[in-house]
């Protein structure tokens, strides 16, 4: 398969009538500038496909019915859970299905659901093993996304504190049986496609000699994700109960590393940030939801500006979009600091796409020979996106510019509609809410 594009901007680069070969593997053969042939797909502005590396599928049911509720993060949490608690199976695998639908069609091409939904809500397991997981699975490959799932260890319902009732369905029990069900479902994974990661709920959620057990147990070679210092709160136990920030305790532990995702890092110090950029890890930012639920802003430009990589996330999925939440990471900067231009459109595009990717354990992703061939074509000829210069589409564009989707060579979806299926993504969500409110009744 050989995509033409008429223009295609990668990172700091804007080329002209570019031809991109797909191998059979679904990888990028050859690339190179030249006039499109007969055969050829033409393409207008084409750009990577999105690394949507911060997913929480099943808050994308709290969409539209918590926005105007005040009080803050820790407030709507206890909705939640009540969420939460209404999904089996059947459910999940909807929900998944829905919202990764809903991502294709806005130019993610990869997501890293993190996920720890593992066992009925009074913490019984479900009858068949592994049966919340394979729902993910099964939800990606009918739509056609790449899938790195974070299966997530949940242990606590803070720091030295027992779990909620609430949070029972989260929980293995211990970091031993976490494990156990992780190797168990790596073989269940086995031929799918998915790539398998893992997670660390946060420091509140998983004790420290639980943290340590995690990591010796899990292969070294696998991508780690964790949720750090999102709330004060979170910083101000970790050092009555430690003496340490999240991060100094994660740093104690041995848990930083270049394979570790640290999902929004909000609340730094100045130790923190020096510690984050010696490790090589990468930090999460997920600007819509951050901003939407009050958690605050992090401190992306010194982050950056520290070699550290920045990747993108949607997580409560209130808004799914990679074009917004670019634009608002520079949008929290330009707030945050009072000046204009804090991040080059070419690294919100590079956060967005290769350092995704990376997170979630896919590799490389600047269309170069051997990459994934993920690609989005995008309008740039729309009423928001005219007169734009293509290497200014992340401050102009918005998921309704996608136009086409590709994923290992192939055309996944078309003017919003997914191509496998024959069916746009507010289809399937209308039959899963709809069992939703079924079940609530």
């Amino acid at each position: 398969m050989i995509f033409w594009c008429g223009t295609l901007v990668v990172g700091t680069s804007v080329s002209s009538s570019v031809r991109i070969t797909a191998d059979p593997a679904g990888r990028i053969g050859s690339v190179e500038v030249g006039d499109a042939v007969e055969g050829d797909i033409r393409l207008g502005t084409v750009v990577p496909g999105f690394g949507n590396a911060h997913s929480h599928c099943f808050h994308r049911l709290l969409r539209g019915r918590t926005h105007s509720e005040g009080g803050d993060f820790w407030r709507w949490r206890e909705r939640m859970y009540r969420t939460a608690a209404l999904l089996d199976p059947k459910l999940y695998f909807e929900t998944a299905r829905a919202v990764f639908a809903e991502l294709l069609v806005s130019g993610y091409t990869a997501v890293g659901e993190f996920h720890y939904l593992h066992h009925r809500p009074d913490g019984s397991p479900w009858p068949q093993p592994n049966s919340m997981e394979l729902a993910l699975v099964k939800a990606a490959t009918e739509v056609g996304i790449r899938l790195t799932l974070l299966d997530t260890v949940y242990l606590a319902g803070g720091i030295g504190l027992p779990l909620q009732p609430e949070q029972r369905g989260f929980s293995d029990g211990s970091a031993s049986a976490g494990l156990d069900r992780w190797f168990s479902l790596r073989d269940a994974l086995d031929g799918t496609g998915v790539t398998l990661g893992a997670a660390i709920h946060s420091v509140r959620a998983v004790p420290r000699d639980a943290i340590s057990e995690i990591l010796r147990g899990l292969p070294e070679d696998i991508p780690l994700h964790v949720h750090v210092a999102e709330q004060p709160q979170e910083n101000a136990d970790s050092l009555a109960a430690y003496g340490l920030t999240p991060i100094e305790l994660l740093h104690e532990l041995g848990v930083l590393s270049q394979r570790v995702s640290l999902v929004h890092a909000t609340h730094l110090t100045e130790g923190d940030r020096a510690l984050v950029a010696a490790s090589g890890a990468t930090v999460v930012m997920c600007p819509t939801t951050e901003a939407d639920l009050g958690d605050g802003i992090g401190p992306a430009r010194e982050l950056a500006d520290a070699g550290t990589p920045i990747a993108l996330g949607s997580d409560q999925n209130a808004v799914i979009d990679p074009w917004l939440e670019m634009r608002g990471l520079e949008a929290g900067e330009r707030l945050r600091s009072g000046q204009r231009g804090r991040f080059d459109p070419s690294e919100l595009f590079i956060a967005a796409t290769d350092s995704g990717y990376r997170s979630l354990g896919l590799g490389r992703h600047t269309l170069a020979v051997g990459d994934p061939c993920d690609l989005v074509e995008v309008s740039a000829d729309s009423i928001r996106t005219l007169g734009s210069a293509a290497s200014q589409l992340p401050l102009t564009a918005t998921a309704s510019d996608v136009e086409r989707v590709i994923i290992g060579g192939r055309i996944i979806a078309e003017n919003g509609r997914l191509v496998k299926l024959d069916v746009r993504p507010e289809q399937l969500l209308t039959t899963t809410l709809a069992d939703i409110d079924r079940t609530i009744r």
